[in-house]
């Protein structure tokens, strides 16, 4: 029988700091291979703000509310660090944070414009994957180009928009310190990808995309096979993913295992003009 975790606030930060550690990671990868982007990222009162260009889907913060309660230094300081790069404000809040989080920032002009699920697992006794056709494995260094394009093309029927994205964004992700790269195969040919990161104790499972005509054969079940029981053998006994509440990303989650933790929702300003006269 597998024993999950209480789900409370300690569990929250403990999962909030792992996914922030993993992105943080990515950030100084970017700031080594590409010094000229302008990647950073500071803390504050136990958040995270990261910025990987204006328009990445990685730029905001983590965290708010979850480790202190907020107030309006806090956030005066963390909209200064985006203002100045010319980036909308935006913060990935948990349920689970303290109370008056979203007073703030409703009264500072945020507004609430996607939602998604955090689940958790342990990593002992993955799910038997059905081998009969993908098989899953580590990338090696001379596959990262041609396993960015798999991902990407994974992306191309529902989310055209985030190809160039995903093929800007995956080989910095390959990169990262505590970051493994997985691809699923069938006889011999990449279909699929996965990516984890090991921080702060927890497997952090993403970047699950399968092309369109190699899918139902079993590639993400291999993938989650794969990374879980790579996880265990590092020592690390919990996963966690994320997904869009009610989608079936989550109830193939929830099939394999995977219990929802709390519910994030992200929460944007728009970039202020910034007055330089003073």
């Amino acid at each position: 029988m597998l024993r999950y975790p209480q789900i409370d606030r300690n569990l929250a930060q403990r999962l909030e700091r792992a996914e922030v550690l993993a992105t943080v990671a990515y950030v100084e990868a970017r700031r080594t291979i590409q010094p000229s982007y302008g990647a950073g990222w500071f803390q504050i009162a136990g958040v995270h703000a990261v910025f990987d260009g204006a328009e990445s889907p990685l730029t905001q913060t983590f965290g708010l509310g979850t480790f202190e309660p907020t107030n309006a230094a806090t956030l005066d300081a963390l909209e200064s660090f985006f203002e100045v790069r010319g980036a909308p404000t935006a913060h990935e809040v948990s349920s689970l944070v303290a109370s008056g989080t979203w007073e703030h920032l409703s009264s500072r002009g945020y507004s609430p414009i996607e939602a998604s699920t955090v689940l958790v697992r342990p990593t002992a006794c993955p799910p038997s994957a059905d081998t009969r056709h993908a098989t899953a494995r580590l990338i090696k260094r001379d596959e990262i180009v041609s396993w960015s394009q798999v991902m990407a093309e994974g992306l191309s029927s529902e989310s055209p928009e985030l190809v160039a994205v995903v093929k800007d964004l995956a080989p910095v992700m390959a990169e990262s310190e505590g970051t493994y790269c997985f691809v699923a195969e069938v006889e011999a040919k990449p279909i699929a990808s996965g990516v984890l990161s090991l921080k702060n104790g927890i497997a952090v499972l993403g970047g699950a995309s399968t092309i369109p005509a190699a899918r139902r054969q079993g590639a993400q079940a291999a993938l989650l096979q794969a990374r879980l029981e790579y996880a265990t053998e590092l020592g690390v006994d919990l996963a966690m993913l994320v997904a869009g509440p009610g989608t079936s990303s989550q109830r193939n989650a929830e099939r394999k295992g995977f219990r929802a933790a709390y519910v994030r929702s992200k929460w944007v300003r728009p970039a202020q003009a910034r007055d330089c006269s003073t």
